[in-house]
């Protein structure tokens, strides 16, 4: 299955296609939810088998989504 973004992958047969760290069933949103929850990037790879390499591609997916996002504000 392809990367979608560096170290992210989805493949329709793991965690339903959800984006997920490569290599692994981490889905992306978990490590997320972690780290907005004020967990430490280390503490997170421990606790998931990942690097920190791959925590921080997490970051960069989730802020490449969130740099395409848009909010209109109604008047």
């Amino acid at each position: 299955m392809p990367e979608i973004a560096k170290r992210i992958m989805v493949d329709p047969a793991i965690k339903g296609g959800k984006p997920v760290v490569s290599g692994t069933r981490v889905p992306v949103d978990v490590i997320l939810g972690h780290l907005a929850a004020g967990d430490s990037v280390e503490t997170v790879a421990a606790e998931y088998g990942v690097t920190r390499d791959d925590v921080l591609a997490v970051l960069a997916y989730a802020a490449e989504l969130a740099s395409h996002e848009e909010i209109r504000v109604g008047r």
